[in-house]
């Protein structure tokens, strides 16, 4: 009964552009997931990388397209193929789902790659400076007022880390959090006199595509106490979709927390043994 019913069905061609559509969809995945490799292990420049990527988006917008033409078709033929269009939609609708959220990331957030909390005087990239020379990358140089006006409209938590430890531990809990976060060090020297200023240098990577964020701790004794700052800025781009300040705040909250943990923590004491009683000299 079943294969009667099914056959009239099963004897229809197949639409074109159903196949079309699925097959473009798989060939967007391919593109996208080689530009991702290509990009995180560097086997080329960024530009070509970046054109394989936007290409693959492209070919993804194309299989929903070609799959909306031959629902239309099957709708009026009888065709077969709504499986392939339905396979189409999904995977393209997953390639296309991120990239549509961060554009609208991007009409949200300002269009600035340089978050510090320190505008006035942000730590400095020395190290990283000439990691920041290639063509189409960020310069060194801090991005500027606009970019601190924009910063504090609309990150206006991020503010200088003051903590009650002395700069010596801030430091070593700030490299404790840079390497459990396994940022690549780039250079760290730790506080030494008279100044006792201590710097990190490190690169963090974006998750998914890894591009490079550069970032700068700077720690300063204050009194007791101590400060810290940091600056996080994206070598490459203009806008950075709220990223580097994600970073600074997660930096933030953590090094607090630690902070608070070490200050804390029972100072040990070193056990004053009693004088030992004269020896009793013994007449004869």
């Amino acid at each position: 009964m079943a294969r009667r019913f099914s056959a009239p069905y099963q004897s229809e061609p197949v639409s074109s552009l159903a196949s079309w559509a699925r097959n473009l969809a798989v060939f967007a995945v391919v593109a996208v997931v080689v530009s991702i490799i290509i990009l995180r292990f560097g086997f080329l420049e960024m530009k070509p990388a970046l054109a394989t990527f936007f290409g693959g988006l492209g070919i993804a917008a194309l299989s929903i397209l070609f799959g909306l033409a031959g629902f239309a078709a099957i709708w009026q033929n009888g065709s077969r193929g709504m499986a392939r269009i339905l396979l189409a939609f999904l995977i393209a609708g997953a390639i296309l789902a991120y990239p549509a959220y961060l554009g609208l990331q991007y009409r949200k957030l300002p269009a600035i790659h340089d978050i510090t909390t320190d505008p006035i005087d942000p730590p400095r990239f020395d190290a990283l400076a000439r990691l920041r020379t290639g063509d189409g990358a960020n310069t060194a140089v801090y991005a500027g007022l606009y970019s601190a006006e924009q910063q504090r409209q609309f990150y206006p938590d991020i503010e200088p880390i003051e903590l009650e430890i002395s700069a010596d531990r801030a430091y070593a809990i700030a490299l404790q959090l840079v390497n459990k976060r396994k940022w690549l060090v780039i250079d760290e020297r730790a506080p030494q006199p008279p100044r006792r200023i201590g710097r990190i240098e490190a690169v963090a990577r974006s998750p998914i595509m890894g591009f490079r964020e550069d970032i700068a701790i700077r720690v300063v004794p204050d009194g007791d106490d101590s400060r810290v700052d940091i600056r996080s800025a994206s070598r490459y781009f203009e806008s950075d979709l709220g990223s580097n300040a994600a970073r600074v705040k997660k930096f933030i909250d953590d090094l607090n927390t630690a902070a608070d943990a070490d200050a804390l923590k029972p100072v040990k004491k070193t056990p004053v043994m009693p004088p030992k009683a004269p020896a009793k000299t013994v007449k004869k």
